[in-house]
């Protein structure tokens, strides 16, 4: 029973993780918008698939490995500014052009799922997120099962998160609103996005 309510806990935390808004928030959402629901549901699985690695990496002891290495956290921190740069610069070039039409999914399958993923194995919030969840809040001797079951509501909360989000955003209604504000909208989130890049790489 104790090691249930601590799952319980665990995976009370991680929602409230993936609900933080940020980078990866950005990814799913102007997906389903601009491309389709079903490019906005892949980018969602490849966040979730980001979250089981993080999750993996942080049984492996991802947190005493950070703390040794600090180079390895800078190293992370450096390549995910430099990409969210680059994402937002790209936003802001395209902001201007009319929203294109959903179709060419199939050719964005793929493309959907690395390019959520990298977005957020290039997060170096997530060394700090998962490293003290798993450091704080799993016991030392859980056996197992214990570890298979956070490092896969890990994954679960995360896919259900960001595919409701892919679902909500990608209805017509809410393509509708993006359209008549789609230069704005994709303007300040690339502001956004170059904001929290710049953020990264003067962080210490």
């Amino acid at each position: 029973m104790a090691d249930l309510l601590q799952i319980l806990t665990i995976a009370g935390v991680l929602f409230l993780g993936v609900l933080s808004p940020g980078p990866n928030f950005a990814i799913v959402t102007s997906t389903a918008m601009t491309v389709s629901r079903r490019a906005g549901l892949l980018t969602g699985l490849g966040l979730a698939a980001a979250s089981c690695t993080w999750a993996l990496l942080a049984v492996a002891g991802l947190g005493v490995i950070v703390a040794r290495f600090p180079w390895i956290e800078a190293a992370v921190r450096t390549a995910g500014a430099a990409y969210l740069i680059w994402l937002g610069g790209r936003m802001m070039m395209n902001a201007p052009k009319p929203m294109p039409v959903p179709d060419g999914e199939a050719r964005y399958g793929t493309a959907a799922v690395s390019k959520a993923f990298l977005v957020s194995m290039t997060n170096p919030k997530s060394v700090a997120f998962y490293g003290s969840i798993f450091t704080v809040m799993v016991p030392t001797s859980a056996p197992a099962w214990f570890y298979a079951a956070i490092v896969l509501i890990a994954a679960l909360v995360s896919a259900c998160w960001y595919c409701s989000l892919a679902l909500l955003f990608s209805r017509e209604a809410a393509r509708r609103v993006y359209a008549k504000a789609k230069t704005g909208i994709e303007a300040t989130m690339g502001v956004v996005l170059i904001g929290l890049g710049g953020r990264l790489l003067l962080s210490r």
